[in-house]
């Protein structure tokens, strides 16, 4: 088990400054709401569609870029399709975007979430110290996933920073797994 599971993310060791660079993307944007928390509700929706979409395009560059050396690629391969065709869909059709962004969000979080604990059960088995942080921002993404899906009709500032907290959450999530896959990586290189 520990075998497959290690074939499984040589590739994505290789590759670990993907993660990174989306985690500070996430910060970033969860700063900048943050700081605007007046900024309307349009351009909160239009930044996340572009988002979405650069998440996308990001996610499958490395799903395609580690189809040989990762098991189930096809997981990382969709949920990038589906970034990618969500975010086009809410770039060209920005009223619908601002009706459904709280579903959106939550839905995308609960995802992450599920995706950041499966992850860190797959390092837990290949002894990666860090796994429990991994476990613990999961959880804490599935909850804030679960206050917006709850929640859908908060309207202003509370569905702004709700966002902005999950996209920092979600961005220390992409920073702890990237330099997990870096660690990783080491380790790889010194066994070949």
């Amino acid at each position: 088990m520990a075998t497959t599971v290690l074939s499984s993310v040589q590739s994505a060791v290789k590759h670990w400054w993907i993660s990174l660079i989306l985690g500070v993307l996430y910060i970033i944007a969860g700063i900048w709401v943050f700081q605007t928390p007046l900024a309307s509700y349009v351009s909160l929706s239009i930044v996340f569609s572009v988002f979405i979409f650069v998440s996308g395009i990001s996610q499958i560059v490395f799903s395609i870029s580690s189809r040989n050396e990762i098991n189930n690629w096809g997981w990382y391969l969709a949920g990038g399709i589906i970034d990618l065709i969500i975010g086009l869909l809410l770039i060209s059709h920005p009223m619908l975007t601002m009706a459904i962004l709280p579903f959106y969000v939550g839905f995308w979080l609960l995802f992450q979430g599920f995706m950041a604990i499966g992850l860190s059960f797959q390092f837990k088995s290949i002894g990666v110290a860090s796994w429990g942080w991994l476990l613990f921002l999961g959880f804490l993404t599935l909850i804030f996933s679960f206050l917006l899906l709850a929640n859908p009709v908060f309207a202003g500032l509370s569905i702004v920073y709700m966002t902005a907290m999950a996209f920092v959450s979600a961005g220390i999530f992409r920073i702890f797994l990237a330099f997990d896959l870096k660690r990783l990586n080491n380790i790889l290189d010194q066994k070949v």
